[in-house]
């Protein structure tokens, strides 16, 4: 059950929370006949590569997982175009949509007393343009990237990483995040997790339910009172 009394930190997921990750669907679709299952693929290998690193010590930059996950969507489907276009598609990540409620949403939070922060596997080279792309900048206090501890997440030494950071204590943070292994994630290492449930999607059947599923950041902040 979410208790909303205990928070004074607020984190964000990036990539699916802040950013639209499906716009990558239309980069690919100039260049590939049948855009949307290398594009499943693509994002589905990505998170598994960040998965399978933690557990070999294969930590590789994010942009460099999500590079090698798109090259191996385009092997998987045939498609054959060359180096360069790979780059062109993968560079959309740049500059992803933003959804509509993002900027509004955390300045509610922020204006109701809230420090927010961007807790992101991506490296800090991509969550800087992806910050300015939003314009975020001014409504958020600094974000975290995996790149710092050299380790994705549901990993929970990202999480408390995270938490040193913000200079709050961790039971006192509410990470909220599209992504359903990151709210198990967050909430193995002791903050709350708040789920965003932007597509009405099903709640995985294991581990345990978010602290509390929003449609969007105004339910958010509603939930915070503010």
């Amino acid at each position: 059950m979410f208790d909303s009394e205990r928070v004074s930190t607020v984190t964000f997921d990036s990539y699916s929370t802040l950013v639209d990750v499906d716009a990558a669907e239309r980069a690919l679709a100039a260049r590939v006949d049948d855009p949307e299952p290398v594009s499943k693929l693509w994002r589905a290998r990505s998170l598994e590569y960040t998965f399978v690193a933690n557990q070999i010590d294969a930590y590789q930059p994010f942009y460099e997982m999500n590079r090698d996950a798109l090259q191996y969507a385009l092997d998987a489907h045939g498609v054959d175009i060359t180096t360069d276009e790979r780059d062109e598609i993968l560079a959309v990540y740049h500059e992803l949509e933003v959804f509509d409620d993002v900027r509004d949403g955390i300045e509610r939070l922020r204006e109701g007393g809230y420090d927010c922060y961007v807790v992101s596997n991506g490296n800090p080279e991509m969550l800087d343009s992806m910050v300015e792309h939003a314009d975020i900048g001014d409504v958020i206090e600094d974000t975290v990237s995996a790149h710092e501890v050299r380790t994705f997440k549901p990993a929970a030494e990202l999480y408390r990483h995270a938490a040193a950071r913000t200079g709050t204590p961790i039971d006192e943070i509410a990470h909220v995040t599209a992504g359903w292994f990151d709210v198990m994630g967050a909430r193995h290492a002791g903050m709350q997790g708040v789920w965003v449930d932007r597509k009405g999607s099903p709640w995985e059947t294991f581990g345990g339910d978010p602290d509390l599923t929003v449609e969007g950041f105004f339910e958010l902040a509603d939930a915070l009172g503010v």
